[in-house]
């Protein structure tokens, strides 16, 4: 039977699920593809280290040039992240003709564009399935499953950290603050929180999907992104009594040639699939113009899943050169002379409804002259809540728009701070209504 060997670049958690998968599942993967992979090395700086699966420690190196420049090693698979020497390492191996395969969103998202040319250059594949919704097979799905598809649009929770947290927040109560240092407790979180509560991961994992969407390779600066540590749980309850949800939201849409793109939280309808997401899950929504509405949804992140998306494209690439076949498909699914520049939507053009929470004081006509400013720059009102609950001597009035220009409405808010009667700067959050719920 044919063996195609396999080097392994990173022996942390995911690097230990591969190993993991590839030992257990080893009869069902040969069975499967009709030959044996077999790792033939492991490199990383500490390989004295108890990872609780058994290994030869022969295999076993911290020099990864042992794998890079191994002529029998057909696949590398890249598990350290970050940009460099993740980088350095996956160039030198697809210029050595090797095959890759990586869960490195930040790098793709930055230079999935080199790299890809790198490989078709030189003949070889880049498998990068794990890098978006961990062990959901949603890279594939844009590839292959909805190739006959023009995508309409994107809505994903793609970040498992930012989830649990307003999961916890929504069916527990509690502040943003500490409910991170209860996620940090359990392992959910990082000491260093920022890219997962921020939306920095999210934004990285968008822009894959993007370039895989519409076929482009688009800049992390156009994607425009905000976080969740602003989100308080007055915000939430509001939120409720309108019959939502909030979620840290990855939005792309494709209208009249340009796209949205953007990463924030989000209030949605809480009768939407999407708003049924809690804690550590993922989920990816996509309406096709064919297909219409699918959705998605598994373990977006940890040892198990992600090594199962990185096995699947070890076995895909596997597939291809039993055939003969490297690069039956595309990297981004478009062949490279369709491979194009598309215009973003700038974050100020977009129209949606609006969530606003003013805070003010309980005096007569506030609320007209909120309105009245609000009237002025072409915002209408649909709902408006008023209630006697002090926060922190402050009284709030929820005003929820219909739809508006972000601009005109960041504008309006501006003007609106400045009031003698507004007590704090203006809480804002946008809402996604048609999202294909139903279809």
């Amino acid at each position: 039977m044919q063996k195609i060997n396999i080097g392994l670049i990173g022996f942390g958690t995911v690097g230990i699920g591969v190993v993991k998968v590839l030992k257990e599942n080893a009869k069902t993967i040969q069975e499967r593809l009709g030959a044996e992979v077999v790792l033939k090395r492991i490199a990383d700086k500490d390989i004295t280290r108890d990872r609780g699966v058994e290994v030869d420690k022969s295999i076993l190196t911290t020099d990864v040039n042992e794998i890079i420049n191994d002529p029998s090693i057909n696949i590398v698979i890249e598990l350290i992240g970050g940009i460099e020497p993740a980088k350095n390492f996956i160039l030198k191996s697809l210029n050595n003709k090797k095959h890759v395969v990586t869960a490195n969103k930040a790098l793709l998202s930055q230079h999935g564009e080199e790299i890809f040319k790198t490989a078709s250059k030189n003949g070889v594949e880049v498998g990068f399935e794990a890098s978006v919704g961990g062990g959901i097979p949603i890279i594939k799905a844009l590839k292959e499953g909805l190739v006959a598809n023009k995508i309409n649009s994107i809505y994903g929770i793609i970040n498992g950290t930012a989830n649990y947290i307003l999961s916890k927040m929504t069916n527990e109560g509690g502040k943003f603050e500490d409910v991170l240092k209860k996620a940090q407790e359990k392992g959910y979180a990082e000491a260093d929180p920022t890219y997962d509560v921020e939306g920095i991961d999210t934004a990285h994992k968008l822009s894959i999907l993007i370039n895989l969407a519409y076929g482009t390779y688009i800049k992390l600066s156009d994607i425009y992104t905000e976080g969740i540590s602003k989100i308080t749980p007055l915000d939430i309850k509001f939120a409720k009594e309108f019959g939502y949800k909030i979620k840290l939201l990855a939005i792309a849409k494709e209208e009249g040639g340009k796209i949205e793109a953007r990463v924030h939280a989000t209030m949605i309808p809480a009768t939407h699939l999407l708003a049924t997401v809690d804690g550590v899950y993922n989920a990816i929504h996509l309406r096709g113009n064919a297909v219409g509405s699918v959705m998605f949804y598994g373990r977006g992140a940890g040892m198990m899943p992600t090594a199962s998306a990185v096995v699947a494209d070890v076995v895909d690439i596997c597939r291809n050169m039993k055939k003969d076949a490297s690069q039956r498909v595309s990297p981004l699914s478009y062949t490279e002379d369709s491979v194009k520049g598309i215009e973003i939507r700038h974050i100020d053009n977009i129209e949606i409804p609006y969530y606003l929470r003013f805070s003010v004081l309980d005096k007569p006509g506030v609320l007209s002259k909120i309105s009245g400013v609000l009237g002025s720059y072409n915002i209408s009102i649909s709902a408006v809540v008023q209630k006697d609950r002090k926060v922190g001597g402050a009284v709030p009035i929820v005003i929820m728009s219909h739809h508006a220009k972000e601009k005109e409405l960041m504008a309006a808010l501006k003007e609106i701070d400045k009031m003698d009667v507004v007590l704090d700067k203006t809480v804002y959050l946008r809402i996604e209504e048609n999202l294909g719920a139903g279809e």
